[in-house]
C-alpha cells in the first residue's frame, strides 16, 4: 500500500491490491461496468463483438479490455468478447499472447539459449587455448 496519484485525475489516494483509483474514479469506473454487464447479459446482446458494445455502451475499449483481464466479465459466457494479443492484436481469449506469438517467443528464446551456449563454449575454449599457449611457452 502507498499513497499514489489516481492515473485518471491525477487526485492522490491509497493505493492497494484492490483498488488501483481513487473513490470518485472507482464509483465511475463502477458505473460503466454496469452499464456493460447490464447490455452483455440481455440475451440478445450475448453474441455482441467488442466494437457492438463499445459502441451501444459508450465505454471505452480499453475500460471494458480491463474488466476481462480482472476476471470481472468472463469472456467464456460472452462468445464474441475478446482481448487483444499485446504483441500482435489478435483476439484471444485467455491469456496475454496468441498461440502464434506465443509459440514465437519460445521459438526466440530457445535461439537465445542456445547462443548463450554456444557463446559460454567459444569462451571455455578461449581460456582452454590460452593456457595451453601458456603451459608450452614455459617448457
Amino acid at each position: 500500500m502507498g499513497i499514489f496519484n489516481c492515473p485518471n485525475c491525477n487526485s492522490l489516494f491509497v493505493m492497494t491490491k484492490f483498488r488501483d483509483l481513487c473513490d470518485a474514479c472507482y464509483k465511475e469506473e463502477e458505473a460503466q461496468y454496469d452499464k456493460v454487464y447490464a447490455y452483455i447479459r440481455k440475451k440478445i446482446n450475448r453474441t455482441a463483438s467488442m466494437m457492438q458494445v463499445v459502441k451501444e455502451t459508450g465505454v471505452e475499449e480499453t475500460l471494458i479490455i480491463k474488466f476481462v483481464k480482472t476476471g470481472k466479465l468472463r469472456i467464456s459466457q460472452f462468445p464474441n468478447l475478446g482481448i487483444p494479443c499485446e504483441k500482435c492484436g489478435t483476439h484471444i481469449k485467455i491469456g496475454r499472447l496468441c498461440g502464434k506469438c506465443s509459440d514465437s517467443l519460445v521459438t526466440d528464446l530457445q535461439a537465445f539459449e542456445s547462443e548463450e551456449r554456444r557463446q559460454t563454449e567459444i569462451q571455455g575454449n578461449d581460456k582452454k587455448n590460452t593456457y595451453y599457449m601458456k603451459d608450452n611457452q614455459k617448457g
